[in-house]
């Protein structure tokens, strides 16, 4: 098992796809050299093309005798510097890093100033208009729990289930930035920038708060705000239960 940081900026996400270089496929052909293996890792999270990752997680299957607990520093000689592992451990064989219970946290950052600043613009949305953080927060409250959130996931899904536990968001302003952390035991396809550029409506006063449960309510995807933007989207880590 693999724990994978990247900054998603040059990526066509996760997934391996014919349209552009992914991040499964550098740590695929990587892999392969390093071992002299055909290599195919099976990821936990497919994250969309710029999002970036602190702790993705991937496993593979090898015939190479390097220690699991050493594979991530053989392997990050053979990486970009872009994409690093993090940690790494030999798991049983029926360990499937998407099927296994687990609690994914996600954090969104918006940088909220009158000018944009350079070094903040792949990794965060940038918004010159003020938004009402505490209305915001009161806003996000509405979302915790288990709750049908196909208000909140993109139209695209292939998803019969829209159900999902949301067990905690968490939103606070740091100087300019303000960011949500949102964990969760799954979440749907785009619901996590869905819930943001929703609540970036309630901080600009488009939406009142209360109005977040109405759209959780109505069960339709065009009751909810636009989908925010990836690279302010970063997948912090995966705790297996």
């Amino acid at each position: 098992m693999l724990v994978v940081a990247y900054d998603g900026t040059n990526y066509c996400g996760w997934q391996v796809q014919i349209n552009g270089i992914t991040v499964e496929q550098v740590i695929n052909e990587s892999l392969s050299k390093l071992l002299n293996e055909d290599i195919q890792v099976i990821g936990a999270s497919r994250t969309d093309s710029g999002v970036h990752a602190l702790g993705n997680v991937c496993v593979f299957d090898t015939e190479s005798r390097i220690p699991g607990d050493k594979m991530c520093f053989a392997l990050n000689n053979y990486l970009p510097n872009d994409i690093r592992i993090q940690y790494s451990k030999e798991v049983d064989d029926d360990f499937h890093p998407r099927y296994r219970d687990s609690i994914k946290t996600y954090e969104y950052t918006i940088l909220n100033r009158r000018f944009d600043v350079p070094t903040q613009r792949l990794y965060s949305y940038f918004m010159y208009m003020p938004l009402d953080v505490e209305k915001m927060k009161e806003a996000s409250k509405y979302l915790v729990g288990k709750h049908d959130f196909k208000s909140f996931c993109s139209a695209r899904t292939q998803v019969k289930d829209t159900v999902r536990e949301v067990t905690d968001i968490e939103l606070y302003k740091e100087g300019d930035l303000i960011k949500m952390r949102i964990s969760g035991y799954g979440f749907l396809y785009n619901m996590v920038r869905i819930i943001m550029g929703t609540l970036i409506k309630v901080g600009l006063g488009i939406y009142p708060p209360e109005h977040v449960k109405e759209i959780l309510e109505g069960k339709d995807r065009n009751l909810a705000g636009p989908k925010a933007p990836a690279r302010g989207l970063c997948l912090i880590d995966i705790k297996y239960l």
